[in-house]
């Protein structure tokens, strides 16, 4: 009993609980029929929402305000400069990577530089860029009809036992990313600067190139991201991203990472896209409509941070 309780009292575990117990109930709801494919379909998706949840933690880590609004657009303008670059080749996939890696490199690099510069809040100066790269790719992407290399389509796709090969990257990514934030000096940095920033600046750390380090980062991983979607779904699209702006903030907030900064979970996010996948397989298995979907997505949502915010005052 007592190791149950201190599992409970871990806020990144409701989110997993929350998953299962949609999963169980769109399973009874169809007699049994599917729960494997479920799991294999909502693993495949998650994927894309825990690598910009991660890059978007780390900016939510930092300290209140800081957060990644350019990251649908970034996802954008990197699906189409993936797909150029490759341009149907698959002896250009890697070439085609690292392109959309340095494009999202240099949008969450010039994120920080607008916020430095300008001495604006996060979400404004993110807000605001979000606008100018969505131009861009308007103009750059629209009508975009390469097709990714059929090698990179076929990898973004494949699976090992009913698990998508990208979901057991992604595995590996996190548990890299946990390992970064607990045992190396930039993890501790960004945990010092959300906890309190004017002491992690007396204790030595450098506060800006943490801070630029950090928002360059969510805009890789974002870049990355884009060029995956862009595999998985044969194709690039300037509304490639849309959906992951409110996703990649909501599993950071349901998975328990404060949001007060200072405070991360890496587990979490995994948690939370699972379940934000697997409520939405539930409510269109149930064949709700939209408007109630949403506020029963909404209500879930709440009762899901309240039963894990209710969990961390009793420790």
């Amino acid at each position: 009993m007592a190791s149950l309780r201190l599992l409970l009292a871990k806020p990144w575990i409701w989110s997993f609980i929350g998953a299962l117990l949609v999963w169980l109930a769109t399973v009874a709801f169809t007699g049994g029929y599917g729960g494997g494919g479920m799991i294999t379909a909502a693993l495949s998706l998650a994927v894309f929402t825990v690598i910009v949840g991660v890059g978007q933690m780390f900016v939510i880590t930092l300290g209140p305000g800081n957060v990644d609004l350019s990251l649908p657009a970034n996802i954008g303008l990197a699906s189409a400069v993936a797909m150029k670059v490759m341009d149907g080749n698959d002896s250009m996939i890697a070439v085609g990577l690292l392109a959309a890696l340095a494009c999202g490199m240099a949008i969450g690099a010039a994120n920080y530089l607008l916020i430095w510069a300008l001495r604006i809040p996060p979400i404004i100066a993110t807000l605001s860029a979000s606008f100018i790269i969505q131009s861009i790719d308007i103009s750059y992407g629209r009508g975009l009809q390469i097709k990714p290399p059929p090698g990179f389509a076929d990898f973004t796709n494949r699976q090992i036992l009913g698990i998508p090969v990208l979901a057991i990257l992604t595995v590996l990514f996190t548990i890299g990313a946990a390992i970064a934030l607990q045992r190396m000096i930039y993890g501790r940095s960004v945990l010092a600067i959300g906890q309190n920033i004017r002491a992690a600046w007396l204790a030595g750390v450098n506060v800006g190139r943490i801070r630029f380090l950090t928002y360059t980062l969510s805009g890789a991983l974002g870049g990355l991201d884009g060029a995956l979607l862009a595999g998985y779904f044969r194709g690039a699209n300037v509304d490639i991203g849309n959906e992951y702006l409110l996703a990649s903030i909501a599993v950071v907030v349901i998975g328990g990472t404060s949001v007060a900064g200072g405070k991360a979970n890496v587990p979490g996010v995994w948690g939370a896209a699972l379940f934000l996948v697997l409520l939405l397989t539930m409510l269109n298995t149930f064949g709700v409509s939209a408007g109630v979907r949403l506020l029963l997505t909404g209500l879930i949502i709440v009762g899901v941070i309240t039963a894990a915010g209710g969990q961390k005052a009793l420790r």
